[in-house]
């Protein structure tokens, strides 16, 4: 029987893994991402991976991931080696994009379990398609960062991305906010404070002197800078 991969949040919400089944190539995959996950968090021990994985036969992954040369193990400090870097790289890298894509671009209920599967069949350059397509997020939904790859440090893009900075949008455009990298927490609270959140639909009334946009039957003046650091999605 395939095992099943437990993870904790609300279903249909993101940051909400739900249950994906593992056929047997995956199950490597599955624990390279508990590592990975679990050294952002400041908690990777031999102990945490194995209380974090649900797998059977975790153990014995573990040891043939260390036999052949993917991590190394000592009492209980686990490091990951240079393939195996590389290779927990693109498979957060892939989970996280296709996570952001099914929660942002389609709306999706139980976007996690859509992206456990489809993180599994991304080819390197559909998962920098599916990047530029989405403006280079720098998190998923749930506020993990997404690992960098080789088409964020390009700043030509072979298309024009879905999701942009509102300095991009033409005076009269209309759109959704998808996610905001504010350069400090105050000034996010602020814009919080005003109703420019993730979800919320902005209009771009006017660029010059300054920016101004519109949110209901508001009118918002910002920054250059920060109309930079919000992306947002036309509608």
């Amino acid at each position: 029987m395939a095992d099943i991969k437990k993870m904790i949040g609300v279903e249909g919400q993101a940051g909400h893994p739900a249950l994906c089944v593992l056929p047997e190539i995956e199950k490597e995959d599955e624990l390279f991402e508990v590592i990975w996950t679990l050294r952002e968090d400041g908690r990777l021990t031999l102990e945490q991976i194995i209380q974090s994985c649900t797998l059977a036969e975790c153990e014995k992954i573990l040891k043939d991931l260390s036999k052949n040369g993917w991590i190394d193990i000592k009492d209980q400090a686990v490091e990951l080696l240079p393939k195996g870097e590389k290779r927990a790289k693109e498979l957060v890298r892939r989970h996280r994009l296709s996570l952001r894509m099914f929660y942002d671009l389609f709306a999706l209920d139980g976007a996690e379990a859509e992206a456990c599967k489809f993180e599994h069949i991304l080819s390197p350059e559909v998962t920098d398609s599916v990047c530029t397509l989405l403006g280079h997020p720098p998190n998923s939904p749930d506020g993990k960062p997404i690992p960098r790859g080789e088409c964020c440090a390009m700043f030509r893009q072979e298309m024009r991305p879905l999701v942009a900075p509102l300095a991009d949008l033409t005076p009269g455009d209309q759109a959704k906010i998808v996610f905001i990298t504010p350069g400090s927490h105050s000034r996010l609270d602020r814009l919080s404070a005003m109703g420019v959140v993730p979800g919320s639909v902005v209009k771009l009334h006017q660029k010059k002197p300054s920016y101004v946009i519109q949110l209901g039957e508001t009118m918002i003046a910002v920054d250059k800078d920060i109309t930079k650091e919000i992306f947002v999605k036309k509608v």
